[in-house]
């Protein structure tokens, strides 16, 4: 009798083995599977991400379409090694002489016939605004 129940057990265990070693493999056919499915699912929201992102940053970018003529600010790179509130690291405005067809602008100064070449990145409209030069006064009178 024990030898029947020791060929019983072993038979057993021969069964569990074997079931385990392909339901395991099973288990990871399936989990491999899932894991190229949530690759493919993380690929696809971070492409839409980025399509979103690039979206909303090109409907900020503002066109920089420069015309001869047009007065310009000039974006001075030095004055940041100086920090500061008060200074503009703007200057100007320069009027545009021509663009070329790679981007760069010519510039001069309102006042002088020199003009100067800078990059088309450096440059921003000029808008003057339309200001109110009426002072107004107002009494304060103490309570």
């Amino acid at each position: 009798m024990s030898s029947t129940i020791e060929l019983e057990h072993r038979a057993y265990w021969a069964i569990k083995k074997f079931e385990s070693r392909h339901g395991s493999s099973r288990r990871k056919e399936i989990l491999l599977h899932e894991l190229e499915e949530f690759r493919y699912h993380a690929y696809e929201n971070a492409k839409m991400y980025k399509e979103r992102t690039k979206r909303i940053h090109d409907r900020r970018i503002q066109s920089r379409d420069f015309e001869p003529r047009q007065l310009v600010l000039l974006y001075n790179s030095r004055l940041k090694i100086f920090g500061g509130k008060l200074k503009s690291k703007w200057s100007g405005p320069f009027e545009v002489v021509r663009v070329t067809a790679h981007g760069a602008v010519e510039l001069k100064k309102p006042n002088s016939d020199e003009t100067f070449l800078v990059n088309g990145q450096r440059v921003k409209h000029y808008y003057r605004e339309a200001t109110n030069c009426e002072r107004s006064s107002i009494d304060l009178e103490e309570a």
